[in-house]
């Protein structure tokens, strides 16, 4: 199994935390990438698999699939154990569906904050992604009554474990006002398979100057 990454791809990192997690032995490869040309020249194999040429890919035997969330599909039905989806049936839907809102609802506004994305929207809606993130982080306070966003650790803790990693470092940690995030944070922080991966990234990061907020 091989997983095609980047040094910096939040996507990249939720598949190489979920291999991590069932202990899959797995090659990772990085493509090219730069904080100034970002993801060029694109890879070969990245560009045959994925339409978007984006990462990340992963090519098992004669399978080759794209997108962080049909890899975790993948992986859940190839490596049940252990499980990273919940087994009871409305529990999943939900996880499912924080995963989902992670990628698609929260992860867009950090996008906005990004230089890229920041010249993309203006100042006015990047101040509109500032208070989306922090609405965000308020209604998961609200919900979060135990120690996983879905009740055990789940493919959804990584997807927004790694989005708001990246949020913080864009100047949007979770706030104070948010105690039990906090402590989810630090709690998803310290498993092996996400120290893993976040400790290199932060390294990236920290070698061209750019500190966590």
């Amino acid at each position: 199994m091989k997983l095609y990454s980047g040094p910096l791809s939040m996507f990249g990192a939720k598949a190489e935390i979920a291999c991590h997690e069932k202990s899959i032995e797995f090659e990772l490869e990085f493509v090219p990438f730069s904080l100034s040309d970002l993801y060029s020249p694109k890879h070969v194999v990245v560009e045959r698999v994925n339409p978007k040429a984006q990462v990340p890919v992963l090519v098992d035997g004669k399978l080759e699939i794209f997108d962080s969330t049909q890899i975790f599909e993948y992986l859940e039905d190839v490596y049940p154990e252990p499980p990273l989806w919940p087994r009871n049936e409305v529990q999943r839907a939900r996880a499912r569906l924080a995963e989902l809102k992670s990628d698609e609802v929260f992860f867009p506004n950090v996008v906005c904050l990004m230089p890229a994305g920041a010249k993309r929207v203006g100042p006015e809606g990047v101040a509109a992604a500032r208070r989306a993130i922090q609405t965000l982080y308020t209604d998961l306070e609200d919900s979060l009554t135990t120690d996983y966003l879905v009740g055990d650790f789940s493919y959804a803790d990584i997807a927004f474990y790694m989005a708001s990693y990246f949020a913080g470092f864009l100047g949007e940690a979770i706030p104070e006002a948010c105690p039990r995030l906090i402590e989810w944070q630090g709690r998803v922080r310290a498993r092996s398979a996400v120290r893993r991966v976040v400790e290199p990234m932060t390294a990236f990061l920290g070698s061209h100057g750019i500190e966590a907020a």
